[in-house]
């Protein structure tokens, strides 16, 4: 079974989330001296975290990988198709992160797509940020919260991000879960960090009554770090997700019928 992390934040961000990764096989387990690594964030809106990913917990993932070893570190994603990338991510303050040396924001709007083969039930085929390919690590950083479409979003939903922006229309049209589940047929991580200090409990992703569970989460697992979010949700009264077993959701129960862990 993929060991999942669950780190209680008692005031210092640095510390709790290296005792997550520490938990899970050190920096050194993922990083290597001089690699690029890609950190992909949530900013699918500029509405504050828990709707999208705060910016000293990305700073302190900046700090850590530098810390490692890391050659470089790119800060990278794309927003919903209804706002521009560039604006999200200026309003968040996080193009501020290049005066750090040795990293760089990148926009995937302004980069070059490639076509990725899928093949499932749901999903045939898929445009990605060539820049995927140029990297040695990717880590994934997703928030906890609630999604009125697709119930859950955490480190599997994270993936639509990488997603080109006018392909997610056809997404979100119906089986969303599955079709979550398979894209991270070709999106696997080397880490998953979930800042779930705070969370939405209800409604999401971009707003929604807010819960402080005060934990950092870490794994090498997508699946295992979902469940684990979904079930630090359901402990909240009022949460959307209290009839549900975390592993029936769509888009968990698919990844696990697709091996994806």
């Amino acid at each position: 079974m993929v060991k999942v992390s669950q780190i209680k934040f008692k005031g210092d961000l640095k510390t709790a989330v290296n005792l997550a990764v520490e938990e899970i096989g050190g920096w050194e387990k993922f990083i290597r001296p001089g690699e690029k690594v890609l950190l992909k964030p949530n900013f699918n809106t500029a509405d504050p975290y828990p709707a999208s990913t705060d910016l000293i917990f990305l700073q302190t993932i900046v700090d850590l990988v530098l810390a490692s070893g890391a050659g470089e570190v790119i800060v990278a994603d794309s927003c919903t198709l209804a706002l521009k990338t560039k604006d999200v991510m200026a309003k968040l303050g996080v193009y501020a992160l290049e005066k750090i040396p040795k990293v760089r924001v990148v926009n995937f709007d302004e980069g070059q797509w490639v076509k990725k083969n899928i093949d499932e039930e749901f999903l045939g085929c898929v445009q990605v940020p060539k820049i995927l390919d140029e990297m040695d690590k990717l880590i994934l950083l997703p928030c906890l919260k609630t999604h009125f479409i697709a119930q859950y979003t955490g480190a599997l939903k994270l993936a639509v991000g990488l997603m080109k922006p006018v392909e997610r229309l056809a997404l979100h049209i119906g089986r969303v879960q599955e079709k979550v589940a398979e894209l991270n047929k070709i999106i696997i991580p080397d880490v998953v960090i979930m800042d779930a200090r705070k969370c939405f409990i209800n409604r999401g992703p971009s707003e929604g009554p807010v819960r402080e569970p005060n934990l950092i989460l870490a794994s090498t697992g997508r699946v295992a770090i979902d469940i684990a979010g979904v079930n630090i949700i359901k402990t909240f009264t009022g949460n959307s997700l209290t009839e549900h077993e975390a592993e029936n959701l769509a888009q968990i129960r698919r990844a696990r019928q697709l091996g994806i862990e």
